[in-house]
């Protein structure tokens, strides 16, 4: 029965070791990235309340592009000093420092530094859908959300599921994902068009 119990922990703590030094060498070795994403948003009771897709390019760390299509319309832009939210249909800009707006935010696990584990408690989250799961719980607790876990399959990650403090759960996924393509570092700066509000750490 010991033999048991040892060998269930040895398992466990293996499966774990794997699926977070997978996430490490993931970021190791990806520079750059582009791709395709689709973005459902679920309430509490598991009710689908918005849906969308967009395109993202990110060039590690701190600098990314994250850009939704028609009726969200919005980009997201990080220079590698600040973070620039622009919702087209307010004609507004917000404005954060990239420190802050990172942080132990989801947006740090793709497109953040390599020290990951400084800002996520990470963890082996099982099986699902053909996909191994990796959890990251934010060690800072005033994040604004509980945990977010990122979906491996051979050639990388494919979806991410984020759970916020107000019950809702995002489930981002995943396609057309080119790693260390040649980006253009244009594609991070973002300038905002005259007449725009802009509000923040400008």
């Amino acid at each position: 029965m010991r033999f048991l119990v040892l060998l269930t922990i040895l398992f466990v703590s293996a499966a774990q070791a794997a699926i977070t030094d997978r996430f490490k060498s993931f970021l190791r070795t990806t520079q750059t990235a582009r791709g395709a994403f689709e973005q459902k948003v679920y309430d509490r009771g598991g009710k689908l309340v918005q849906e969308s897709k967009g395109s993202f390019v990110f060039l590690r760390p701190g600098r990314f592009r994250w850009v939704y299509d028609k009726p969200v319309d919005q980009v997201i832009v990080g220079d590698g000093e600040r973070v620039w939210i622009y919702d087209r249909g307010l004609n507004q800009v917000t404005v954060r420092k990239l420190t802050r707006a990172l942080g132990a935010t989801p947006a740090a696990l793709l497109a953040g530094s390599s020290d990951i584990d400084a800002a996520f408690e990470l963890s082996d989250a099982g099986s699902r859908d053909g996909l191994e799961w990796l959890d990251a719980r934010p060690r800072e607790p005033e994040a604004g959300f509980e945990r977010v876990r990122m979906g491996f399959d051979a050639a990388g990650v494919q979806a991410m599921e984020l759970s916020d403090n107000f019950g809702q759960t995002t489930l981002l996924k995943f396609s057309s994902l080119e790693r260390n393509p040649k980006v253009d570092a244009k594609e991070f700066r973002f300038e905002p068009p005259k007449g725009t509000d802009v509000l923040g750490d400008r």
